[in-house]
């Protein structure tokens, strides 16, 4: 879609201010129902797009992304805009500086239409936690989008944004895209720069986009990875163009397909339509071969233990004398508080909401003094047996195959008292996170419930660094359904 459109820009078929316009007018239409915007920045996006025409009206070149309208998720910092990463803490939080991905973008000329919804500090798996609104999912209203970055999945599964940007620290790109029926890219750790990014569990963000073609995400990788000065996990840029690796060809690939996820808690219809999956992978020349993943069932209790103890020590700054909002605010809603301990206990139990409190309670046990080795550390080091777990396969395989989730997508409330079974949504995902490994969702098939198609994703994963061949394998699949 994104070539389609820029040849469009470029040969003056259509105008950039139209083009937002359109997309503008998608979201008034649709959003009242969907709820996938937090915040829509009509104006910015009106100026932004004039000048993109503006070049164009002069005979300047523009890139892939310019003009093209796009959404990022409420937890990347915009200059002069309210961030919210989804909770009341930071409801009047007017980020005072760009993100580097936001930078990126601009750079690159790309019409920023707003910012999505999510779960409160990007920690659910529904969109259920966010402090303002519920997202709907477009293939079913009656259910979830998936999370944390449900809002931005469903802009771009409705036609409210030609790309998305999300945050994936356990699956939150992956999962909601299959969710949704879009395409979901969380690239390796250290790729794209978190500078900007409100953090959750700094070991384990990344920053990816969400598209409707693997070529589309391709060309946001393109655009916004690379080195920052400001994040020094992140990698140097190799000069890429990933989207120049995307022939068709997989021809001779080795994918491994890990026993330990096909495992009886897999729903046997999303069983089927992998097993459907893994053929057409066959059929396009790919050799397909079992492998073992042995530590992989310790990843989920692993996730819980690392993830929550790195919320709990980034979420300290929200403490209601910093920024963000305070109970010691003047306003009439609180009656304020006492002591400097009262300001800070207070703000936090009304600024955030139960699933914060939670993660941030069991972090700060896992880190307390006495659990520290018992818990934090010992998790540390099945971390590091995952990872290797890893490279073993990789000397077997160039790909890892499974199904993005267990399941599709979940009525609203139905896991709500089912803690596990929400965490579980994440089983297959959160593997990539812990080492560090690009992953991508794509569209699979679908599963019918209730007569509706829901969408399910299929998630590759490849070696640290070779986003290439992973986007190169899943537009091949891609290919099959044109």
């Amino acid at each position: 879609m994104i070539r389609t459109l820029h040849e469009q820009l470029k040969n003056k078929e259509t105008t950039a201010i139209s083009l937002a316009e359109s997309y503008l007018a998608r979201i008034a239409e649709r959003d009242p129902e969907i709820g996938a915007y937090l915040m829509v920045l009509g104006d910015e996006a009106r100026k932004e797009a004039a000048r993109v025409d503006l070049k164009i009206a002069h005979g300047e070149t523009i890139g892939l992304l310019e003009g093209i309208p796009g959404a990022v998720k409420d937890n990347m910092c915009m200059e002069g805009t309210r961030t919210t990463a989804g909770s009341k803490i930071l409801d009047n939080y007017v980020a005072p500086y760009d993100a580097t991905i936001i930078r990126r973008l601009r750079e690159a000329g790309a019409i920023i239409l707003g910012k999505t919804n999510m779960d409160e500090f990007a920690m659910g798996s529904s969109t259920e936690s966010s402090a303002y609104r519920q997202t709907k999912n477009p293939a079913d209203p009656e259910r979830v989008p998936g999370g944390s970055s449900g809002g931005s999945a469903a802009a771009v599964a409705d036609g409210m944004a030609v790309f998305a940007l999300g945050s994936d620290t356990g699956g939150s790109i992956r999962q909601p895209a299959s969710f949704c029926g879009v395409v979901g890219l969380k690239p390796t750790y250290g790729r794209v720069s978190r500078y900007g990014l409100i953090a959750m569990a700094s070991s384990l963000d990344q920053i990816g986009p969400f598209t409707t073609t693997v070529e589309d995400a391709a060309i946001v990788l393109s655009e916004t990875y690379g080195y920052d000065p400001m994040d020094v996990t992140t990698a140097e840029s190799d000069g890429k163009r990933f989207e120049d690796f995307l022939s068709g060809d997989i021809r001779g690939l080795k994918i491994g397909i890990p026993k330990e996820y096909l495992s009886d808690g897999l729903d046997e219809r999303v069983r089927s339509v992998f097993t459907e999956a893994v053929e057409r992978f066959r059929s396009l020349g790919a050799e397909i071969r079992e492998i073992s993943l042995p530590h992989s069932k310790y990843a989920l209790p692993v996730y819980y233990i690392i993830m929550p103890s790195e919320v709990s020590s980034n979420l300290a700054r929200f403490d209601g004398i910093r920024f963000g909002m305070s109970v010691n605010d003047g306003s009439e809603r609180f009656a304020g508080s006492d002591t400097l301990l009262e300001t800070y206990l207070d703000t936090r139990d009304y600024g955030f909401g139960d699933e914060v409190k939670r993660r941030i309670m069991l972090g700060t046990y896992t880190l307390s003094a006495g659990y520290y080795d018992a818990y934090y550390k010992k998790a540390q080091k099945v971390r590091d047996l995952i990872r290797h777990d890893f490279v073993d396969a990789f000397q077997e395989v160039d790909l890892v195959f499974s199904p993005t989730a267990p399941e599709a997508a979940f009525r609203f409330g139905a896991k709500q008292d089912d803690l596990i079974g929400m965490y579980l949504s994440d089983i297959y995902t959160v593997t990539a996170n812990l080492a560090g490994v690009p992953a991508i969702s794509f569209p699979m098939g679908t599963l019918n419930e209730d007569g509706k198609d829901l969408p399910l994703g299929g998630q590759l994963m490849a070696r640290w660094f070779d986003e290439e061949t992973l986007l190169r394998t899943a537009d091949a699949f891609e290919k099959t359904n044109q």
